[in-house]
């Protein structure tokens, strides 16, 4: 039997990077899964294919998470279509990497809304979905929240919050049988990684990689099926005395002291 057989998983920003990585390990596990995406709905039916390939019930679904109102019809839909919720993975995310004193009202609400209202709106509506059974709820967080980044700030604010909301749910939700943990990747590969190295760093992202990958203790940097293997973890049957806890998956870089950093980065400051 596969690990997670039977279960049915709501994976929100799955239809690329890293939500996608999450999604079909969830589905090798075993669990059917609904696929939550904003606007690339080619790529989300990519995903329910190569999920139904594997055997497993898969569902793409459009949600705007900017708009938090929304997510309860959704979650609706996949109690109809599935009849529980067993896995909830939130992992959207998005910002505009500016200096805080330039950030406008409009990408503070966006940022929040989609990180911390939206979070607190699925928990809300997937709870009753699980109706009694151990339930896993796991957010994708970030270095951000504990690590100053420039251009990071409000999304660093939104996930601080998340990590927050995660220790708060975990003491409520345990009485019913559910653990809240959450996952915070360091620099992993991805689309949205590349994006803020070249537009928010203006940095070529080749080199910037090569300066990473030296600092890193294991020696390179991660992977979505990195970040993915952490959360099939957290939920599973093994992780059910493991709740309100965010792990770092980094490969070791932020442990590592600026002294440790090789002697030519050093010798060019």
């Amino acid at each position: 039997m596969k690990p997670l057989a039977g279960r049915v998983a709501v994976i929100t920003g799955a239809s690329r990077g890293m939500g996608r990585s999450i999604a079909l390990r969830l589905a090798e596990d075993g669990a059917h899964c609904a696929i939550i995406y904003r606007k690339s709905a080619e790529q989300a039916r990519e995903v329910v294919s190569q999920i139904e390939a594997l055997g497993r019930r898969a569902l793409a679904l459009a949600l705007d998470l900017r708009e938090p109102a929304q997510v309860g019809p959704v979650f609706e839909r996949i109690g109809e279509a599935f009849g529980r919720v067993d896995i909830v993975v939130a992992n959207a995310a998005a910002t505009a990497f500016r200096p805080m004193l330039e950030q406008k009202e409009h990408n503070v609400r966006r940022t929040f809304a989609i990180s911390v209202d939206s979070f607190i709106a699925a928990v809300q509506a997937a709870v009753p979905l699980m109706a009694g059974r151990p339930g896993r709820i796991v957010a994708i967080s970030g270095v951000d929240s504990h690590q100053t980044m420039a251009g990071h700030g409000v999304l660093g604010a939104a996930k601080a919050a998340v990590e927050s909301l995660v220790r708060a749910l975990a003491l409520e939700l345990g009485p019913r049988g559910i653990t809240v943990n959450g996952v915070s990747p360091g620099f992993i590969e991805t689309d949205s990684s590349r994006f803020y190295t070249e537009r928010g760093l203006k940095r070529d992202y080749s080199p910037a990689a090569l300066e990473l990958i030296a600092a890193t203790p294991v020696g390179r940097l991660g992977t979505g099926d990195d970040v993915a293997a952490l959360v099939a973890y957290l939920a599973s049957d093994g992780a059910g005395f493991l709740t309100g806890q965010t792990i770092l998956i980094d490969g070791g870089l932020t442990i590592v002291s600026p002294l440790h950093r090789p002697a030519e980065d050093l010798s060019s400051r």
